[in-house]
């Protein structure tokens, strides 16, 4: 049924695509019988699905990743589906844009994506109040709720700090974790605070806001798949340091190495990160290198290039506590979620 629909939705621009299914999934998920139907069809309930990781307990360890659901308008449609928890964002303090369109592209051949969204929201307040407004909050369902932040194309790096601890107090309410995404490729010089000295300040000031909290929130970095070994080395030293809660492994990566698709229309498409199959194997190797180094001490949720139930798998078995989704999704649909907790079943 998924491939009828994922036809159709791949004759229009990948971006239209993307809006107007999140326009029908918060449409119809507003009735009744839909979310039961959902539920049906895709989730898997068993209490031998739960994992319990930095904390909290999740229902099944299959997520949503951030980036599809920036704004959490479509929560409760993720939730019926089967996801295990949902991670919305990239949020900044402020409302904006994003880069110029066109700035979301399908690579069929690859089963991939490349995107220069460029932190596109509507900003924390519309954000918070998004995730108020859904049936998840005002029911308290089991689904956990993660939120990705970061900071304005128009902040300056040497404040970029102010603007991840004005989203940590907008959305602490709201939230079961946080994610601090200082590795997307799309926003100028964003991947510069991933070097050691920026990021341990922005994440020991970070954690220093929490710890005065009442219920200090789990706080995790998401990394790029273009770090070197001594770079991964610095952010393992860092976790442990600032005493983060774990790492999301991985981002998109600017590396448009061993594809498919044609050159020339590569070319064509230009800057952005890719996501999909072809950081499958990447993706792995990072997560892999980071659980050995660590001695398994550091909790990973790994999302990059899970395309089928086995790659999911696999990431778990290289030493991941959870997965999520993203182009998988897309290109599968949510079948695969059903897929990966009926396999973790067996």
């Amino acid at each position: 049924m998924y491939k009828i629909l994922r036809f159709f939705l791949f004759q229009l621009d990948a971006e239209t695509a993307h809006h107007l299914t999140l326009k029908w999934m918060s449409f119809w998920i507003k009735i009744p019988f839909v979310s039961t139907v959902l539920k049906f069809l895709f989730a898997v309930e068993d209490k031998k699905l739960e994992r319990t990781v930095f904390g909290l307990t999740f229902k099944n360890p299959v997520g949503l990743a951030a980036g599809l659901d920036k704004n959490a308008n479509c929560i409760d449609a993720f939730a019926a589906v089967g996801f295990g928890f949902v991670e919305i964002g990239t949020v900044t303090p402020l409302a904006q844009p994003g880069n110029d369109k066109p700035r979301l592209f399908r690579l069929i051949e690859d089963e991939a994506i490349i995107n220069r969204m460029g932190f596109n929201n509507d900003g924390m307040h519309a954000v918070k109040n998004n995730i108020l407004k859904s049936e998840i909050i005002n029911h308290q369902s089991e689904i956990i709720i993660g939120g990705n932040i970061g900071k304005n194309k128009i902040t300056p790096n040497e404040n970029a700090v102010e603007d991840y601890i004005k989203c940590f107090h907008e959305l602490y309410e709201v939230v079961d974790y946080f994610v601090v995404n200082v590795s997307s490729p799309n926003t100028p010089n964003l991947r510069a605070l991933q070097e050691k000295e920026p990021l341990k300040n922005i994440l020991f000031q970070l954690q220093t806001v929490n710890q005065n909290k009442e219920k200090p929130k789990p706080i995790l970095l998401k990394i790029a798949p273009d770090l070197t070994t001594e770079q991964l080395d610095d952010i393992i030293e860092i976790v442990f340091d600032t005493k983060l809660a774990g790492i999301v492994a991985t981002n998109t990566t600017v590396s448009r190495e061993n594809l498919s698709t044609d050159k020339s229309k590569i070319a064509q498409i230009g800057a952005g990160g890719l996501s999909g199959k072809p950081l499958t194997k990447s993706s792995t190797e990072i997560i892999k290198y980071l659980v050995k180094k660590s001695n398994q001490q550091i909790p990973i949720i790994a999302v990059g290039g899970i395309m089928t139930a086995d790659d999911a798998l696999e990431k778990l078995d290289a030493g991941a506590s959870l997965v999520q989704l993203y182009t998988g999704f897309i290109y599968e649909g949510p079948r695969l979620i059903r897929e990966i907790n009926q396999r973790l079943m067996k």
